[in-house]
């Protein structure tokens, strides 16, 4: 068969569920459901780390970021394939599965290390407390989320440049709600070594290294806590850090169960597991952090009552220093 290279005015058909019409509108009301909880709810926290001083600290600082990642991430992704849902034909261009293999790829691999930092962050908050303001200003705050965005981009656009490379059979189907990288790779007609390669490299650098780190970090919490006299101080030491070990356990359990499931042979319960984790557990994260966290409940509160906003107008209208204070 003919080898060729994708230009802009190729088209692509995603299979989705084409067998099962009726599942596929299911689909569409949980994932319309999902995906709206996931915007209000991240959209929620951001805001409140912008109005409410007292969220002004490292830990509520990277949990935006995080809140700002999972709205790109699904927003890439979750628009157009709501509309295949309802069409029979699911087509997406060349330019837009490029970009949407980019943006899924580039914040998937943001969110392992935002995760790692966060972990890093709960280290020091307990492990060496005299230390935090020095160790976890905001300067070193900004360039660890700087260094996380910029990393998990960079290793998107090299993934993204030797994937378009390869050559292609003419057959533009692929088998999945959206253009994910192994996908997009299962079609090319040429060696793909070397892409396997980088993705396996990127896997342990991006996905396993963190993985590690965030282990790593809850072991030295752990042995700190335990070391700690009362059994008050042990239960309020480790609620610090539950919500974000909870957020944790839900990301990469979803990832073990499913890269790491020899018995999941089925190509339409892979596309299930997949979407699971592109939505759902995005959408989890401002509900964990929202139950677990008084503070975070307490802001919430003072954004419906308007006592937040209010305040912030009115800072925003005062010239003096002390209204900042």
């Amino acid at each position: 068969m003919r080898e060729t290279n994708l230009s802009t005015g190729t088209e692509f058909v995603l299979l989705g569920l084409q067998e099962h019409h009726a599942l596929e509108l299911i689909l569409f009301m949980c994932c319309l459901g999902i995906y709206s909880v996931n915007v209000l709810g991240n959209s929620l926290l951001i805001v409140l780390n912008m109005l409410d001083p007292r969220l002004n600290t490292p830990m509520y600082f990277f949990l935006s970021n995080l809140s700002l990642m999972d709205i790109c991430g699904t927003s890439a992704f979750v628009p157009l394939m709501l509309v295949n849902f309802l069409k029979v034909q699911k087509t997406i261009s060349f330019p837009g599965c490029a970009l949407q293999m980019f943006l899924t790829l580039a914040l998937g691999s943001t969110e392992c290390l935002l995760l790692a930092v966060m972990a890093y962050n709960r280290y020091v908050a307990i492990c060496q407390p005299l230390r935090y303001p020095e160790l976890m200003n905001m300067r070193t705050c900004v360039w660890m989320a700087v260094l996380s965005w910029g990393t998990g981009f960079s290793n998107s656009l090299l993934q993204s440049i030797f994937t378009w490379n390869l050559p292609f059979c003419g057959h533009h189907i692929i088998n999945h709600f959206f253009c994910e990288i192994l996908a997009v790779v299962k079609l090319a007609c040429g060696d793909i070594s070397v892409n396997a390669l980088l993705l396996m490299v990127a896997t342990i650098i991006l996905t396993f290294t963190p993985f590690l780190l965030i282990c790593l970090s809850y072991i030295f919490i752990l042995a700190t806590i335990l070391r700690v006299p009362s059994a008050e101080g042990r239960r309020k030491a480790f609620s610090t850090c539950s919500a974000h070990l909870t957020v944790v356990v839900i990301f990469y359990g979803t990832i073990g169960f499913m890269y790491f499931n020899p018995s999941a042979k089925d190509p339409q319960w892979d596309k299930i597991i997949a979407l699971f984790y592109g939505i759902v557990t995005p959408s989890l994260n401002p509900i964990i952090y929202s139950l677990r966290n008084t503070e975070v409940k307490a802001g919430a509160l003072a954004l419906l009552q308007g006592d937040l906003l209010s305040r912030k107008l009115s800072q925003l209208s005062c010239w003096n220093p002390a209204c900042f204070g």
